[in-house]
């Protein structure tokens, strides 16, 4: 009972600690979305030279997507002419930092560390592209499909152009609901599932793990990084979700150098993001994006331990560390909890806002009474990002009137006037998705 009653004060201590930064990160994340509409982003990233490379790099750090988001992101990219350097620059920047994460990494980490961590992912960016452009020298560019992606054709114009679906620009919204819808619903809704379980991991580890574990049984700090590392290159964790992780691993032992390194790498790589960048961009490719934030990991792990100060990075215990502005400037209990409740409210919502969403599309797909319809199985999906891109893509092939995703159950219904499975299955797996058959409905 003693452990249960503790798990519940750690999770809720830091829950309040992130809180009020998640919510304003949120917020950054909706005026970014208004302020760089995907056309924008597009527009920079095709050249193949390091000012593409640094272009997407830069234009990656702030965007909160995470590595499941990412993919499709930074694969339609390149579907759209984007150089495979620049898609390499931005795939490896992008998921290692985001405003909502720099936000929270200040919270619970500090300071040093959430300067730190968006100058690494430009770094590494940079690093990874610049090397994809040297070894990848026989790239050459997809050729032209009748599933042109609208963001690639005439039709950018009439279509959105910012990863929304052909169906949700047709209804086009003021920049204030596109901002707050975006932010605290559709953007929330990809991030709240593994937030939650970034917490409910942080209180378990806090609670079960004895103080001074990792120093006591891995005493040599490199030897820590390396375990660290390890474990965090399969590992799916969104960027938000590594820090109250990290935190509190630091909290028991390990060196700031391993949390820096579980901080890149888990967020930057995954087992299917490995085998989409293999399968898509090549083995060259991948090999050069394992190969920068592998090295940038170590590179930068090592100079936090061995050159940088290390009290910038003492932590203490999980209380210490929550009580330690005590006499210096904090944020106000009554906001802790107000973003803690409102955090938790808005959550609820996403996710009966999906439930919700689901059901009228199914509603939708049922009066179409004239075309085709097939119901066809995308494995791979796990967010708004992956939603949009697969329903943007099918929508603007030939012959497809609509393109619907019911992200829960990783169903794509498809109405046209004509549909081939095979292109289907083609366009899906380029998108970095699997193509699970058609399912008889």
């Amino acid at each position: 009972m003693e452990y249960i009653n503790q798990f519940f004060i750690d999770f809720i201590d830091i829950l309040n600690e992130m809180s009020p930064y998640l919510m304003l990160g949120f917020l950054f994340a909706g005026i970014l979305k208004v302020a760089f509409p995907q056309k924008f982003i597009d527009k920079y990233l095709s050249p193949k030279n390091g000012k593409s490379v640094l272009y997407a790099a830069l234009l990656g750090i702030p965007l909160p997507l995470c590595s499941c988001g990412v993919i499709p992101t930074g694969i339609s990219f390149y579907k759209s002419g984007a150089s495979k350097g620049s898609s390499v620059s931005f795939l490896i920047s992008t998921p290692q930092t985001g405003v909502d994460s720099i936000l929270v990494t200040y919270s619970l980490l500090g300071l040093p560390f959430a300067i730190i961590r968006p100058f690494i992912a430009l770094l590494t960016g940079l690093f990874g592209g610049l090397l994809t452009n040297y070894f990848d020298k026989d790239e050459k560019t997809i050729p032209e499909q009748s599933t042109d992606s609208c963001c690639s054709s005439d039709k950018e114009s009439d279509c959105g152009c910012d990863t929304d679906s052909k169906v949700e620009s047709k209804n086009k919204k003021s920049p204030i609901y596109t901002m707050f819808k975006y932010a605290f619903v559709d953007f929330l809704q990809d991030i709240s599932k593994w937030l939650i379980i970034g917490l409910l991991l942080a209180a378990f580890i806090s609670v079960l793990i004895p103080d001074d574990f990792f120093s006591s049984y891995i005493g040599n700090d490199f030897i820590g990084m390396l375990v660290i590392l390890v474990a965090s290159v399969p590992l799916y964790i969104c960027a938000t979700s590594s820090v109250p992780v990290a935190a509190i691993l630091m909290m028991k032992g390990i060196s700031p150098g391993a949390a820096l390194v579980f901080l890149m790498a888990g967020p930057a790589t995954n087992a299917a993001t490995i085998t989409v960048m293999n399968k898509v961009l090549g083995k060259k490719t991948m090999w050069s994006y394992l190969i920068s934030i592998i090295a940038g990991a170590l590179l930068f792990g090592l100079l936090i331990d061995n050159v940088f100060p290390r009290e910038w990075f003492a932590l203490g215990t999980l209380h210490e560390h929550m009580g330690a502005h005590e006499g210096h400037w904090t944020l106000p209990s009554w906001l802790k909890w107000g973003s803690s409740i409102t955090l938790t409210g808005l959550i609820i919502n996403g996710y009966f806002q999906k439930y919700i969403s689901g059901k009228k599309d199914l509603n939708a797909i049922e009066k179409e009474t004239i075309n085709i319809k097939k119901l066809v199985l995308v494995n791979g999906m796990t967010c708004n990002h992956c939603k949009n891109s697969v329903e943007k893509h099918i929508g603007a092939m030939n012959n497809i009137t609509s393109a619907k995703v019911n992200l829960e159950q990783k169903l794509l219904h498809i109405v046209g006037k004509s549909i081939d499975m095979n292109t289907i299955k083609k366009e899906i797996e380029s998108l970095g998705f699997e193509f699970g058959g058609e399912v008889k409905s």
